[in-house]
């Protein structure tokens, strides 16, 4: 179990944690909540050892293996895959025993070595870190893409990934969700319900936490409190012991009041002067409550829009894309939609079918690759971008963006009146001359939405708005959208905010924008039915390599004049089985010599593990073990050299049908 005991931990002059306790058992699953700033990720840093407590203990078995996501930004050209495979300790470190102990020579630690790989998993590690990269998005040719190749999003799925692949006994996750869309978080969510280990998750995302959690640990004025229970539970048991702590702080001032009355009354009295001191100790022993001191809630609207046309948007053929060195890439065609006054459309589809390109086509940050957008009379678009820095300067400071904003916007606008509507986003003091890109992602977040009020827009596109939020400024952008007289299209994985602000859904699938008909629940089976759908093409797919090479085009048949139907389709099929024949000729050499490259491959398996059932059973001399070692090492060297010959002859294989 981990126990916390009396730990108090300062950042600066900051105290994070005030003698605090707390016990979590074995195999639980944590939530870890609190305001931003509270110090929740000070906590993740003291269990993993990055920072030492003031005062008091922290006891962790010394055997848990520890896993969490890194921060920082890989740049290597290793393949997404194997970057993935390193997050495995026990594996590496089975893999480097092995190399020693072949440097050396040793056939003892070789055997050693290969017992270790097998606990490891090592023979199916590399599908399982491809499955893990499948599930959060990553498509089959991405997979062993160079890291570098990724952008900075991607690559944060990879440190999830990594962090996933690690076999760890406690695994903590700081905001696992934020660079994810909504199908890949309901694969994580999945994924982390079956987990066996302990699991600490600090998440912003409601939903999440409840589908997970059963226990919360909440952060709050230094002090953790543990409650039994999801997200949901814990908010009804912390507002329940709210009422009864404050019920029992007023019951406590009534009685101070009381007692001090009479010292007061009486203390001068000689008669009563004793009873008078009686009081005066028993009010010195009394143990003082505190008051309920709740943090006051995040909360704003957005603006009365100064008009609302209608309809807002119509879209005619439009393609959406974008352009690389002059080369369109169209990524979406063919929308043939209306967006009219007061809809609140949710934007739904897996990531990379284009939904940001929707967005910011429409936001006019890229323009339609084709068909045409018409904007309604005095339309005015608010635009939340899914990276804040795509529409703020890191150098300068909210004030000076707000300046700048209000030039375009209300040029009457004084300095005064900016740094009050900056006070209401919490930006107060000197914050509002910090450079943005000094800002904590929710300071930017903040500052994006501040941005947006004071645009007074009809229509609003937020891709993303949650991200970096926390619980209550999460709620209150949920209060101001269902407040807004106007309209809203939102992309968000969010699922607590699109069930609360949408009323209809549209599907970005498959190059194409429909309606979705049905709410978020019918979407997650659709995203489940779609996966299996993919599972099981896949399958058939590689039967069909299995048993046959795909069948050649029918070359063209050129004639003075056009055949009757049914002469020319007996021409077509004649063409057709002579392609094949020909294709099958070249090719049976090298497919001979798969089929008994297959049969090896099959034979060399079979031998090693009846040489590591041997191993296992314990039953060995020392010199058996040796040359059981050896045997291992001779062993997987023949099967690195038969896969390779395999791979080469497939890809010749592969490169005659393509010239066929």
């Amino acid at each position: 179990m981990i126990t916390l005991r009396n730990i108090t931990l300062r950042r600066g002059t900051k105290i994070v944690l005030d003698d605090a306790s707390v016990t979590l058992q074995p195999g639980e699953k944590i939530g870890l909540v609190g305001r931003n700033g509270a110090g929740k990720s000070s906590l993740f840093a003291l269990l993993t050892d990055r920072l030492q407590s003031d005062k008091g203990e922290v006891d962790i078995p010394r055997q848990w293996a520890v896993g969490e996501v890194a921060q920082n930004m890989p740049e290597t050209e290793m393949p997404a895959t194997d970057y993935v495979l390193e997050g495995d300790i026990r594996l590496m470190a089975a893999r480097q025993a092995l190399a020693e102990a072949e440097a050396a020579e040793d056939g003892h630690a070789m055997a050693d070595a290969h017992a270790l790989l097998m606990d490891a998993g090592a023979f199916d590690a590399k599908p399982r870190a491809q499955a893990l990269l499948m599930g959060l998005g990553f498509k089959g040719e991405q997979v062993d893409a160079p890291v570098n190749s990724f952008s900075g999003g991607w690559r944060m799925r990879l440190q999830l990934a990594r962090a996933l692949m690690c076999p760890a006994d406690l695994m903590l996750l700081d905001e696992p969700t934020n660079h994810l869309d909504l199908d890949a978080l309901v694969w994580l969510e999945a994924w982390l319900q079956r987990y066996e280990g302990t699991l600490i998750i600090i998440s912003h995302d409601r939903e999440f936490l409840d589908a997970i959690t059963k226990v919360t640990l909440h952060l709050d004025e230094a002090k953790l409190m543990r409650y039994g229970g999801n997200y949901t539970a814990f908010e009804s048991m912390r507002a329940e012991r709210m009422v009864l702590q404050q019920a029992a702080f007023g019951k406590q001032q009534d009685r101070i009041a009381h007692l001090q009355k009479f010292i007061d009354r009486f203390k001068a009295k000689a008669s009563k002067a004793k009873q008078a001191q009686s009081r005066v100790k028993a009010l010195e022993r009394m143990e003082k409550l505190a008051p309920v001191l709740a943090s006051a809630d995040f909360s704003f609207e957005f603006r009365e829009p100064v008009s609302l046309p209608n309809p807002m948007l119509m879209f005619d053929e439009v393609a959406c894309g974008y352009e690389v060195e002059g080369v369109e890439n169209i990524i979406v065609r063919g929308i043939n939609r209306s967006v009219l006054a007061g809809q609140r459309i949710g934007i739904l589809g897996a990531n990379g079918q284009g939904k940001s390109t929707v967005v910011k086509t429409v936001a006019r940050m890229q323009r339609a690759m084709g068909g045409k957008i018409t904007e309604g009379k005095g339309l005015s678009i608010g635009y939340f971008a899914q990276q804040e820095m795509d529409v703020l300067r890191p150098e300068e400071g909210p004030l000076s963006h707000m300046i700048r904003l209000a030039k375009e916007v209300s040029p009457g606008a004084r300095e005064q009146e900016l740094r009050d509507f900056l006070g209401q986003f919490r930006f107060v003091g000197e914050m509002v001359n910090q450079q943005v890109g000094s800002l904590s992602g929710g300071e930017k977040a903040r500052l994006v939405l501040a941005m947006l009020v004071w645009q007074r827009p009809n229509l609003l596109l937020l891709d993303e708005p949650t991200n970096h939020l926390d619980l209550n400024t999460r709620e209150a952008l949920s209060m101001a959208l269902n407040e807004f007289e106007g309209t809203v299209m939102l992309v968000s994985h969010d699922r607590a905010l699109l069930r609360e602000v949408c009323d209809e859904f549209w599907l970005v699938s498959k190059g194409v924008v429909g309606p979705f008909d049905g709410d978020l629940d019918d979407y997650q089976k659709w995203l489940l039915d779609q996966s299996k759908e993919a599972a099981k093409a896949a399958k058939e797919a590689a039967k069909k390599a299995a048993k046959l090479p795909a069948a050649a085009a029918p070359a063209p048949v050129v004639t003075a004049a056009p055949a009757p139907a049914s002469v020319a389709a007996r021409e077509d099929r004649k063409a057709s089985g002579q392609a094949r024949q020909r294709l099958a000729e070249q090719t049976k050499p090298m497919r001979k010599e798969m089929e008994g490259i297959d049969a090896k491959l099959n034979q060399l398996a079979d031998e090693r593990s009846a040489l590591e059932a041997q191993l296992a059973a314990g039953s060995s001399t020392p010199v058996q073990i040796a040359e059981l070692g050896k045997r291992l090492k001779a062993i997987h060297d023949e099967l690195e050299a038969a896969e390779l010959r395999w791979l080469e002859l497939s890809a010749q294989v592969d490169a005659i049908q393509a010239a066929a």
